[in-house]
């Protein structure tokens, strides 16, 4: 008897360890399916094909969009995986909107859309001022290489910044990547940004603050220093820096064309705090900085 008990749970186990082992949940909806397409069989296509049908039949259609995405991107269907997005995001839960709004900025970063990045960054941090992100709590759980951590505010608003300041530099917008940068490293610094910091100064021929920000990733200072990728790129920009003229203006040259920095941005945040009739002390740094660098470039 007690054999025949073995024998008979043991397909139930076999099928526990199977959804464990390769992290595909369990059921036979059209989700489940495409996972399983996508997890266990490698069809990135049938996968696709798959996932479409559970978000037309209501299948867990938040995780369905997301995930149908992330395979087109991996197959270089980056413009139809937008378009997907754009167009049934509201099929999606409130809960949702956030995650995907990630997941278009990697999208737009994949296909070179700096434009849509950088009004879809404002917009994350538009609503990080109204109080509206992480559905209003102070922090959320994100997921990276299969572990949980908790992310606060101030570190999503650094990471959005450090994004916002990477898309103004593929526009060779470097003053306004540098206001944006410096800000993200007053929140919430880090090696990566910094080096992206001092980038943009070396740009402006401004060679000795350069230097000054490159010290504090070459000595240690900040988180990731010791990172393999950061200090060959910090050896570079030594290295650049080197061959450079030691002297250089300390300020940023503002006449340079091409560089201003865009009103529209800061305008559209002032009418935000008047129709909530707030005051600039309510205000997160980030905004309060921007608009004094845009009075000094209008002077």
């Amino acid at each position: 008897m007690e054999i025949g008990v073995l024998k008979n749970s043991s397909p139930k186990k076999e099928r526990d360890n199977f959804h464990v082992i390769h992290k595909v949940p369990s059921g036979d909806g059209p989700y489940v399916r495409a996972k399983h397409a996508q997890l266990v069989q490698k069809d990135q296509e049938a996968a696709i094909v798959w996932f479409w049908k559970a978000i037309n039949a209501g299948d867990r259609v938040d995780s369905a969009l997301k995930d149908m995405a992330v395979v087109m991107k991996q197959l270089d269907r980056t413009e139809e995986a937008i378009e997907a997005v754009k167009s049934f995001r509201g099929l999606c839960s409130r809960n949702a909107q956030e995650s995907l709004d990630n997941v278009l900025i990697d999208l737009y970063k994949k296909c070179g859309k700096v434009d849509e990045q950088i009004v879809l960054l404002k917009h994350k941090l538009k609503l990080i001022y109204l109080g509206e992100a992480f559905n209003g709590k102070p922090t959320k759980t994100a997921r990276s290489h299969g572990k949980k951590f908790q992310v606060s505010i101030s570190q999503e608003t650094s990471r959005i910044l450090g994004n916002l300041g990477w898309a103004y530099m593929q526009k060779s917008n470097f003053m306004a990547a540098e206001v944006v940068y410096r800000k993200a490293q007053m929140i919430d610094g880090d090696a990566n940004k910094a080096l992206n910091l001092c980038q943009c100064l070396i740009k402006q021929t401004r060679y000795e603050e350069a230097r000054l920000v490159l010290q504090d990733v070459l000595q240690y200072k900040l988180p990731g220093s010791d990172d393999f990728k950061s200090r060959n790129r910090a050896k570079e920009l030594e290295l650049e820096l080197e061959s450079k003229n030691p002297v250089g203006p300390l300020l940023p040259n503002l006449l340079i064309p091409g560089l201003s920095f865009e009103d529209d941005f800061v305008e559209a945040l002032e009418r935000v705090m008047n129709e909530r009739g707030g005051t600039r002390s309510r205000r997160l740094p980030i905004f309060e900085e921007i608009s004094q660098y845009r009075d000094q470039l209008a002077c």
